[in-house]
């Protein structure tokens, strides 16, 4: 959606296609990153989206061996918004969409899934979608998720994950304290997401176990979760049924484009959920294709000498990322959900990070930001009025 915007801000005849009727798909990421919201800022937009109901969050904590610790401040953060915004993703979406419309470049078709690409000559020419109709262009972004189908033309690198993740929401009481919670135990981790009204939880599960965790039921999954969070009451959750699995995957697209065609965001890089950045990376990958390719498209040049470019920007700052992600994965999670001893102790890192609050801007630093933030220098056509 944001690199349909952009497109569209600078001239460009623009189709963002959507599979479903609208953007709500429950379970998903709510986590806007100053990062985004400094975009947001540059295209004249922050004043706008933060009008729309969010919270705010400007700090994270874990819960381990029975009490909190702080592990990560975003306050210091030189930037318009230096605090994440918790925010539904659909109505993120939502909001993007509304202001994309005020360019005259910009259409949205919904109900249009995609399933196959058009080959003209060695070229990507367009797509194709489930009642055949066909539709042809210039240039294809592919911005739909790990399960696009431009992972079926071009090759991808695993990494490798050792959890999955149980979604699934319980009412909040309104005397609960908000925000980003962590709860740590041996072999059990819960994050809960505050969404106003309720809690929205994913409970980490060792690699391919889902099914061993539905066979055991719901009165033996809620008590592996009370393990984690005793003092959560968990009473609203009285079905398997109500466990939504998120098969967890870290990868990356090996190239990016072909001719005509460009991948970006998850896309082109699967993210882990560790530090919720996934769309928050996408909106920077938007940004650098749209400073690239967004005017010389526009002016009506071959845009497919530039796609490499694309690739070469935002390469490096998905390997540092995921390299973090992956290194997370490994040394902490990975170990934490392993069947052991009760946890008694904090790790080391953590019990740094509390003790010492300017260390706590590192990770602040990281998940705020990022690694080589862009900056919107794509060109800007009239809009609606």
């Amino acid at each position: 959606m944001m690199a349909g915007l952009l497109f569209a801000r600078a001239g460009c005849n623009v189709r963002v296609l959507e599979k479903h009727a609208d953007f709500f798909r429950d379970f998903r990421g709510d986590t806007v990153h100053p990062s985004t919201m400094e975009i947001l800022s540059q295209l004249g937009m922050l004043q706008r989206f933060l009008q729309r109901p969010h919270s705010e969050l400007d700090s994270a904590e874990l819960r381990i061996a029975g009490r909190q610790w702080a592990i990560g401040d975003l306050s210091h953060l030189g930037t318009p918004a230096p605090f994440i915004a918790m925010m539904p993703q659909w109505d993120f979406l939502d909001f993007l969409r509304d202001e994309a419309k005020r360019f005259p470049g910009f259409h949205l078709q919904l109900e249009a899934p995609v399933t196959s690409f058009i080959d003209g000559q060695g070229r990507v020419t367009g797509v194709r979608l489930g009642n055949g109709e066909e539709l042809h262009s210039r240039l294809t972004i592919a911005a739909d998720g790990r399960t696009s189908i431009v992972r079926t033309i071009l090759p991808v690198e695993a990494l490798g994950a050792p959890m999955d993740v149980f979604w699934f929401r319980i009412p909040k009481s309104p005397k609960e304290a908000g925000g980003l919670r962590g709860n740590v135990a041996r072999s059990r981790l819960l994050v809960m997401i505050d969404r106003g009204a309720y809690w929205q939880c994913a409970f980490l599960i060792p690699k391919g176990a889902a099914e061993t965790y539905r066979a055991m039921g719901i009165q033996a999954i809620k008590g592996e979760i009370a393990q984690a969070a005793p003092d959560v009451d968990l009473e609203a959750l009285d079905r398997v049924g109500d466990l939504k699995l998120l098969s967890v995957a870290l990868d990356r697209l090996i190239r990016w484009y072909s001719k005509g065609l460009l991948a970006i965001g998850d896309a082109a890089h699967a993210m882990s959920p560790v530090g919720g950045i996934g769309i928050n990376l996408a909106i920077q990958d938007a940004v650098a294709a749209a400073n690239i390719l967004a005017g010389p498209l526009a002016s009506g040049e071959n845009v497919d000498p530039l796609l490499h470019k694309v690739e070469a920007r935002r390469l490096f700052p998905t390997r540092v990322i995921q390299g973090a992600q992956k290194a997370a994965q490994d040394n902490v999670i990975g170990r934490l959900l392993r069947p052991g001893e009760a946890i008694t102790k904090a790790p080391l890192i953590v019990r740094l990070l509390n003790r010492f609050p300017i260390l706590r801007r590192i990770p602040g630093r990281l998940i705020g930001l990022g690694v080589r933030r862009e900056r919107v220098r794509s060109p800007a056509a009239p809009i609606r009025t």
